[in-house]
């Protein structure tokens, strides 16, 4: 057996690439198809090295590059408390589109990490990422004890954002990031008026953002979107 030439790295230079390749091959398969023979291969070193690294094997080596996504993923959800609410949730939403473009391969192995795989442990990584994005969103919208349907209506809306950007990823990344970014952010506010339509809790923290909301911003553009739909539909409000 021959084995590949490579090239002399730091410590953390080769990890980080074998973490890479790894998120590469974990991406398009699944773990249990992946081998380290695979990695090495991909990586352009030999399997001992990948052993070196990895002592654990490659349930380590999945474990940690999982752990690396996450931990690259979460650091998009941090934002200022200024400036309106959607304004600020966009502004996250862009760093988060922005990396599921940028490591595709990354974003694609978190998530099926969490959904296929599903050992305890990276189902827990996956969990994380999510509570972090549900945490940031209930501080953007003034909340700190959210009850059920606030804590529902958000959750259910990463789960919304996580398959749509798989389902972009999908689709030869289309429509663009800005149309796919206004999109999800329609499909919040579009979550928190219904939800807050039968929860008060939600009806307060919604009253709150949308006073700091201005006419030019995501939420007045919807707004003039949607109201000639609810004006041909005046027939339920009793209209003639």
């Amino acid at each position: 057996m021959t084995v590949p030439a490579y090239r002399r790295m730091s410590v953390e230079a080769r990890r980080s690439q074998l973490i890479l390749s790894a998120l590469g091959l974990f991406a398009r398969r699944p773990p249990e198809d992946v081998s380290l023979d695979d990695v090495a291969a991909a990586a352009g070193v030999s399997r001992p090295l990948v052993y070196r690294y990895f002592p654990g094997g490659k349930q380590q080596l999945y474990e940690t590059a999982l752990r690396a996504a996450a931990d690259a993923l979460e650091e998009r959800f941090a934002e200022p408390m200024a400036g309106a609410m959607t304004c600020r949730l966009g502004h996250a939403l862009d760093r988060y589109l922005s990396f599921v473009d940028e490591h595709d391969a990354g974003f694609t192995a978190l998530l099926r990490g969490g959904s296929v795989v599903g050992t305890s442990r990276t189902s827990a990584i996956v969990d994380e990422v999510r509570r972090a994005a549900a945490d940031q969103i209930l501080v953007h919208l003034g909340v700190s004890e959210p009850g059920l349907r606030l804590r529902l209506t958000v959750r259910t809306w990463i789960s919304a954002v996580e398959a749509a950007s798989l389902i972009w990823l999908d689709e030869g990344k289309q429509p663009s990031l800005d149309e796919l970014r206004d999109g999800l952010l329609d499909h919040f506010v579009a979550a928190l008026v219904a939800t807050a339509s039968r929860d008060p809790q939600t009806a307060q923290a919604l009253r709150a953002a949308l006073a700091a909301e201005r006419a030019d911003g995501p939420v007045g553009d919807l707004a003039r979107r949607v109201a000639p739909l609810v004006a041909d539909a005046g027939h339920l409000f009793g209209e003639a």
